[in-house]
């Protein structure tokens, strides 16, 4: 099947980034694109909390979910908005970084909340305090298509190997990492963490990414890895977009999950096990 990768600069002004994914979308579909995939935070990328509080909707007021959710159906594809970042009604006032699996009516069939937040320093002049921000998830979910069942996850999920054995061991022959990764963690991290996840659980592993240095949001800006990744389950990396904005195609074959897990069956010698 053919499927498409967007790879993407957003800014803190989501009306902008719908315009501009809206016709990436349209340009893919017109390749012959039946499933298209965002990053990370579609709608906005900002280092500005106040500017998120400003501007980032409930999920049923959010214009960027309606306005792509009309896109999918009008062009009959699937899509996976990466994320989206959403407000929510909790009494801490926290947003929700979450994806959505649209089908080729419009519908959501599955939406997932990232469940591990990154709070982290990477360098003396990079901190990361995401649970500031965002409250965490906490349920595992796999979306069913008409081409086989997916696992989703976002970006700093990518470290934590038993979400993605948990969701492969439940039927996920496709696994998602929408991301927005830090360039210096993604230089050291990403394509090995990617092919290991693939790799693990004999999975196709799809990664749209942000991508360069984002609009300033009150004077600060943040950079993003790029890189945009597809692994195929044996590990074989099928695509890396590098650093620029724009569409990259590839082919989804489920033979070759077949493939991979007959050569390697892992998922079906897990054990239990004592200790440490």
């Amino acid at each position: 099947m053919k499927s498409a990768l967007l790879q993407i600069t957003s800014s803190d002004d989501p009306a902008e980034n719908l315009k501009m994914v809206r016709a990436l979308m349209s340009e893919a579909a017109g390749q012959g694109a039946r499933f298209v995939l965002t990053p990370e935070v579609t709608n906005c990328v900002s280092t500005s909390s106040t500017r998120q509080r400003e501007i980032l909707q409930y999920e049923e007021d959010d214009l960027t979910l309606a306005g792509l959710r009309e896109q999918a159906a009008s062009l009959g594809i699937w899509l996976l908005i990466g994320s989206l970042a959403i407000k929510t009604h909790d009494a801490d006032g926290r947003f929700a970084n979450r994806s959505f699996m649209i089908d080729p009516q419009g519908q959501i069939v599955a939406w997932y909340d990232k469940i591990h937040m990154f709070d982290v320093q990477v360098s003396e002049a990079e901190t990361f305090r995401e649970s500031k921000n965002y409250r965490p998830g906490t349920r595992a979910v796999i979306a069913e298509t008409d081409f086989g069942k997916v696992g989703l996850s976002i970006c700093y999920d990518i470290r934590f190997p038993k979400l993605y054995a948990s969701l492969a061991q439940a039927g996920a022959r496709i696994l998602t990492v929408p991301a927005a990764f830090s360039p210096v963690t993604g230089e050291a991290h990403w394509k090995s963490l990617l092919r290991a996840r693939a790799i693990e659980n004999g999975c196709w592993v799809l990664a749209p990414a942000q991508t360069g240095e984002h609009p300033k949001t009150r004077g600060k800006t943040r950079k993003t890895y790029g890189h945009s990744m597809v692994v195929a389950p044996w590990g074989e990396v099928v695509i890396d977009a590098g650093t620029d904005q724009g569409i990259h195609f590839f082919n989804l074959d489920d033979s070759s999950v077949t493939e991979a897990r007959s050569r390697v069956p892992s998922l079906t010698h897990v054990r239990p096990f004592d200790g440490p």
